[in-house]
C-alpha cells in the first residue's frame, strides 16, 4: 500500500513538474482576460526580448515602428474619450490595455535607439498630424450613440490588424519586432471580436472597413486568442 501511494505521488510530481517546466519554457508577454481584453505584461515582455538580437532596422522597419507607437496611442485616446462620454466598461478596459501596447512598441524604439514620436501623453496629442485627424473624425462620430462609438471600435481594431499585417511582411530578420507585433495582432483580433460582440449585442450591424469581409468573418466567427 505505501509503495503504490509512493507511486502515485512519483507519478503527480512528474507530471505537475513536467508541465510547469513547459510554462516556464513558454511564457508569454501576453495575457488575455474571459471578455478578450488582451495586455502585455511589460516587464515580462522586456525579459524575452532581452533574449532575442538586436538585429538592423531597415528604412521600413523603422518607419513601421514609429508608425505602430503613434497607432496603438490613437486607439487608447479614442476608447478613452468614448468612454468619458458613454461610461461602458468595454472602452476603458481595453483603452487601459491598449496603453500597454503602445508601451510595448515603445520598448523595441528603445531597444532600437530610436526617437520616440510621442512626446506629450495627453489624449489627442501625436506628432503624426493624420492621427491626430483620426482622433477628431473617430471620437466626434462615437460620440453620437454608443452603437457608434462600438462601430468606432471595431474600426480602430481593423486599422490595427491591417496596418500590422501589412508591416509585418516588411521585416527581414528582427525577432523582436516579429514577438511584438505578433502579439499585437493577437490583441487586435480579440479586441475587434469584443466590440462586434457588444455591437450585435446592440441590435447593431457592421461592415468592414479596411480589411475584407472574408477576413472579418474569420476573426469574429473563430474563439478569442490566449496567450
Amino acid at each position: 500500500m505505501n509503495r503504490f501511494l509512493l507511486f502515485v505521488l512519483l507519478v503527480i510530481t512528474l507530471i505537475t513538474g513536467g508541465c510547469g517546466g513547459d510554462d516556464n519554457t513558454q511564457q508569454t508577454p501576453f495575457m488575455v482576460n474571459a471578455d478578450g481584453v488582451s495586455t502585455f505584461d511589460l516587464n515580462q515582455l522586456r525579459s524575452q526580448l532581452n533574449t532575442l538580437p538586436i538585429g538592423t532596422l531597415t528604412a521600413l522597419e523603422e518607419e513601421g515602428l514609429l508608425l505602430m507607437r503613434e497607432e496603438e496611442k490613437l486607439a487608447h485616446d479614442v476608447y478613452t474619450t468614448l468612454y468619458t462620454r458613454h461610461r461602458l466598461a468595454i472602452f476603458t478596459n481595453i483603452a487601459t490595455s491598449e496603453l500597454t501596447h503602445t508601451e510595448a512598441v515603445a520598448a523595441l524604439l528603445e531597444r532600437y535607439e530610436l526617437a520616440d514620436p510621442v512626446t506629450d501623453n495627453t489624449v489627442g496629442s501625436f506628432s503624426n498630424p493624420e492621427f491626430e485627424y483620426l482622433y477628431s473624425v473617430l471620437t466626434e462620430s462615437g460620440a453620437i450613440s454608443v452603437v457608434e462609438g462600438l462601430y468606432v471600435g471595431a474600426q480602430v481594431e481593423e486599422l490595427d490588424i491591417y496596418d500590422l499585417m501589412r508591416l509585418s511582411e516588411d521585416i527581414v530578420d528582427n525577432p523582436d519586432i516579429e514577438l511584438v507585433y505578433s502579439n499585437l495582432l493577437k490583441g487586435s483580433r480579440n479586441h475587434l471580436r469584443a466590440f462586434y460582440s457588444q455591437i450585435r449585442n446592440n441590435n447593431g450591424t457592421y461592415r468592414p472597413q479596411y480589411i475584407s469581409q472574408a477576413l472579418f468573418d474569420e476573426i469574429v466567427n473563430s474563439p478569442m486568442e490566449r496567450g
